[in-house]
């Protein structure tokens, strides 16, 4: 190999490469959504998506199947992946890997938008080091889950891609495009909105005040409509049916559940964000290069984002470091620093095994996460279990314990009582008067025989009849 590269045509095209990932996230992606990490939440929206298909497909009305006797109706991100995977199973009939495949196409043409933005503002060699970077890290796993946090992000990049070609080319095409990107971006999840702080960087002095001033006013419009759908129509449905997603806590609370945990919320930006330890340490270098040598411009892009994303962490409190995915928004960012410092140096056989070096430890730190345990696999044995001895429109009650993994698989509507719940009469008594008719015990966690009466038993669940 000639290791005299000199400009972006000598090295492999960056196309090749999110393929190559494409690829490789293909492994596994069929896979029922058993895996060890975050699988309750895959699961929760995945309900929105069957919910759709099965029961009312009206987008700004989504619901799960932990119904607790109403009607499931929840107050979450706007559910543009999950209508995405209904619309799909219009056509092919409904599969749960569907909303994988969508997240990793969608994520992956973001990283593309993302390439091509870094390209045109600093170089395609600085673009191509943050590419493959952003690639390897935490996104790796997360970009091919049934979750809305890279998938957000990848759209908002496209939005950002958009505004740079209007500031460059005042065309309204442009304008419209960045204006829907970004709208979207940030309605499938609130956490993409610390994109606008690419937003003055963008713009210079060259373009006229006018063309700035409307791509402005874009941006406005673009967090007014992501502040009605989070601040307003979710609380609405909220006090209006009941359910209601994780909305964060306020700053002190948060920022004190940060400081009793402060190595948990540190793991979070020295492994969590890459899966890697080299990375940790040439982002560490990457920031006294920029020192060193002045790059004021990235110094100072660097240090607001890391203060948006501070009051975003402030906002979620302990929920920052109990979950890996909540890193994610912030990870571009240090893509970007990683990238150029890699362009910076000279010796580019030296530089190209740093990359796979990375490579190797991050992706041998995630690769477990596209296989399943075959000590998870029982419960899929749930939905035909459920049929056996339930009908579809029947409630019931399960003790996942926070988890409505085992609710969804069931194919049923209900509850998910913690085993201490299992075990109280008047709880029980409770879900029965709302409807709840069978309840289903994971013997696995919870093997104390309760006194109803038994309707089927196997050595991996007991479901009981709770209905006179």
């Amino acid at each position: 190999m000639n290791w005299k590269l000199k400009n972006e045509h000598d090295y492999l095209r960056i196309e090749y490469i999110i393929l190559f990932f494409i690829a490789l996230r293909l492994i596994g992606i069929t896979n029922a959504p058993l895996e060890i990490a975050h699988n309750w939440r895959q699961v929760t929206g995945l309900m929105v998506s069957r919910n759709f298909l099965e029961i009312d497909a009206t987008l700004w009305l989504p619901r799960v199947d932990e119904t607790n006797g109403g009607t499931g109706i929840i107050g979450m991100e706007f559910p543009l992946l999950n209508y995405l995977h209904y619309l799909l199973s219009l056509l092919f009939d409904y599969n749960h890997w569907y909303g994988r495949l969508i997240n990793l196409a969608v994520t992956s043409t973001g990283i593309y938008f993302f390439y091509k933005l870094i390209e045109d503002k600093l170089s395609w060699k600085t673009a191509y080091y943050a590419t493959i970077f952003l690639l390897g890290s935490v996104w790796f796993t997360y970009s091919r889950k049934v979750m809305p946090d890279t998938f957000c992000m990848g759209i908002s990049f496209i939005g950002l891609y958009f505004a740079n070609l209007y500031l460059k080319k005042q065309q309204l095409k442009h304008f419209i495009f960045f204006l829907g990107f970004l709208t979207i971006g940030f309605l499938s999840k609130i956490s993409a909105v610390i994109c606008i702080v690419a937003i003055p960087f963008l713009m210079n002095e060259l373009q006229s005040i006018k063309t700035r001033v409307v791509l402005t006013v874009g941006l406005i419009l673009c967090l007014i409509t992501t502040y009605i759908w989070y601040f307003e129509w979710n609380p609405y449905l909220s006090m209006t049916y009941g359910n209601w997603y994780h909305s964060g806590t306020d700053i002190q609370s948060g920022f004190n559940e940060l400081i009793e945990n402060p190595l948990a919320s540190l793991k979070q930006f020295y492994f969590s964000s890459f899966h890697s330890f080299l990375a940790s340490i040439l982002f560490l270098i990457s920031c006294i290069y920029l020192i060193i040598h002045k790059h004021y411009h990235l110094l100072t892009f660097l240090t607001i984002s890391l203060v948006i994303f501070f009051l975003y962490m402030t906002k979620s409190g302990s929920v920052f470091y109990i979950h890996t995915y909540y890193i994610i928004p912030i990870v571009p960012v240090f893509a970007i620093v990683i990238g150029h410092y890699l362009a910076s140096l000279k010796n580019v056989k030296i530089t190209l095994g740093i990359v796979l070096l990375f490579l190797i430890e991050s992706i041998a730190n995630q690769q477990h996460d596209f296989f399943i345990k075959s000590s998870e696999t029982y419960k899929l044995t749930l939905e035909d279990i459920s049929s056996k001895y339930s009908d579809k429109t029947d409630l019931i009650a399960i003790n996942g314990n926070g988890n409505p993994q085992e609710l969804y698989l069931s194919h049923r509507k209900g509850w998910v009582l913690k085993n201490s719940q299992c075990k109280d009469p008047k709880h029980i008594e409770k879900i029965k008067d709302k409807g709840c008719k069978f309840l289903f015990i994971n013997r696995h966690v919870f093997e104390q025989r309760l006194p109803y009466k038994i309707q089927f038993e196997n050595r991996d669940y007991r479901i009981y009849s709770i209905s006179d």
